[in-house]
């Protein structure tokens, strides 16, 4: 050992006091008296964590955009596709739960699930996917529900990105700048123009171009995500329905055809 090294900890912080480890290890409280449960426990502490941390990065990436900052909103909306493919691998860890393991777990989860995870609701509606409906799951927290309006009310990156593209001179249609935000994005042609303008000369709309790869990156390790949460619920409960009463597989599979960046996956046929 380093000779150096500091061992005695008792007037200073030490590294279990700085990431307050007590209590984050205490956190977890199995409810069935199966082995298995602590793994479906930590994958989704573990999974809120990181999303704790995309959301820190996506609200400031639109600010950042919005600002016309963009340095670093590229340096953020490439953390969070790194983080995203973080939570991809999570689905790997919770895949060696078989079919008979959940089972002895699954009647001490209630009415819980994964789609009333409010930072989960916040990362959607800021990427764009907003659904009146989400916000009910949260209506019993009044602050987690005041949390989840705000994310819905607000622009979302891509409403961000196209005020970007206007104010530097790409035409982008007047409906489409002056949309309610939290309606669902529609495809527009004239959006596709105005990516076509910028990806047909990317040397003279530089920072733009790479805003709009910067977004394909991230719908694509989205995509990467809802697939491999699909497979592993297959994999472990195959066709049954979600705890919190959502069709399983079949909703889970619906959502593969969500699209957050329409424009900038059709103009990729029309270069």
């Amino acid at each position: 050992m380093d000779s150096d090294a500091k061992l005695d900890f008792s007037r200073d912080m030490s590294y279990g006091d700085y990431l307050q480890l007590d209590q984050v290890l205490s956190a977890q409280h199995p409810l069935s008296p199966d082995h298995n449960e602590l793994l479906f426990i930590v994958q989704h502490q573990t999974s809120e964590l990181w999303m704790k941390l995309m959301l820190h990065e996506l609200q400031a990436a639109i600010a950042n955009v919005a600002a016309d900052d963009l340095p670093p909103a590229f340096k953020m909306l490439s953390r969070v596709s790194k983080i995203m493919e973080q939570l991809v691998h999570a689905w790997d860890v919770l895949a060696t739960m078989t079919p008979p393991e959940y089972s002895a777990i699954r009647p001490y989860l209630g009415h819980s699930s994964g789609f009333q995870s409010w930072q989960y609701r916040c990362i959607e509606f800021a990427c764009g996917n907003k659904q009146a409906a989400m916000l009910e799951p949260h209506r019993h927290n009044a602050t987690r529900l005041a949390d989840v309006e705000t994310a819905y009310a607000a622009p979302s990156l891509y409403d961000e990105a196209l005020r970007l593209l206007s104010r530097h001179g790409i035409e982008v249609p007047t409906q489409v700048l002056s949309r309610d935000v939290t309606q669902p994005y529609t495809a527009d042609p004239g959006v596709e123009d105005a990516w076509l303008q910028v990806y047909r000369s990317p040397e003279a709309h530089w920072d733009l171009y790479q805003l709009g790869e910067e977004l394909v990156d991230l719908e694509d390790a989205f995509r990467l995500w809802r697939f491999r949460h699909l497979t592993t619920v297959e994999r472990v409960i195959g066709f049954k329905r979600g705890t919190g009463g959502t069709a399983g597989v079949n909703y889970l599979r619906a959502m593969l055809d969500t699209v957050l960046f329409p424009e900038l996956w059709t103009i990729r046929t029309a270069l």
